[in-house]
């Protein structure tokens, strides 16, 4: 499973529940016409992370697709036919933005994460070593960990969600943000099961 991450931030002449608003009809309309291989869209507001905003007020945007192949269906079709209108709607207030691309790596995707634990890989560890550490707090805290792929987009390598904060080994060095949903906006947290 991929997941395409899209960071963005209103115009500060934009209310924000007017950009919630225009954000939630464009993934509406993704879902009622999903391009082949997409599975599913969320959107979460934060702050403090550095690369979205500044650090800022912002929002984080995850469209989970099946492959690479459904990546470029889903570049095609966010700007085509039904989604065209909220896509530009949702365009025309936003202030800027940044992409990356991630795959999950362990756990499973959640539906509705609380938490964000963003962090890189510790000088001299290797991968395997870093998957061994984190696979038992991936299973206990029923979290998806997520990598980043061909070093694409501004976050940091690693995002672990979660549903709250989670302990992780002091040299991982995590920034760790709340999250709060905006689209679905769903009062509890589900798992979605990987593919």
């Amino acid at each position: 499973m991929l997941v395409y991450v899209f960071w963005h931030w209103r115009q500060p002449r934009t209310a924000a529940e007017d950009y919630e608003r225009r954000q939630r009809a464009f993934h509406a309309a993704l879902a009622a016409a999903p391009s082949s291989g997409f599975l599913r869209s969320f959107s979460v507001a934060l702050s403090g992370a550095p690369w979205a905003a500044s650090g800022g007020e912002a929002y984080e945007d995850w469209y989970l697709v099946q492959d690479f192949a459904a990546l470029g269906a889903l570049n095609e079709a966010a700007v085509s036919a039904s989604r065209t209108a909220p896509h530009d709607a949702a365009a025309a207030v936003a202030s800027g933005g940044a992409g990356g691309l991630y795959r999950l790596r362990g756990g499973a995707a959640l539906r509705a994460p609380g938490v964000a634990h963003w962090f890189g890989k510790p000088g001299g560890m290797s991968y395997g070593e870093l998957f061994a550490q984190l696979t038992p707090v991936v299973d206990r805290a029923n979290a998806a960990l997520w990598m980043r792929q061909m070093v694409l987009g501004p976050g940091r390598e690693f995002c672990l969600h979660a549903s709250a904060p989670v302990s992780l080994p002091a040299s991982f060095d995590a920034l760790v943000l709340p999250l709060r949903p905006a689209w679905p906006e769903l009062s509890t947290t589900g798992v979605e099961p990987t593919r």
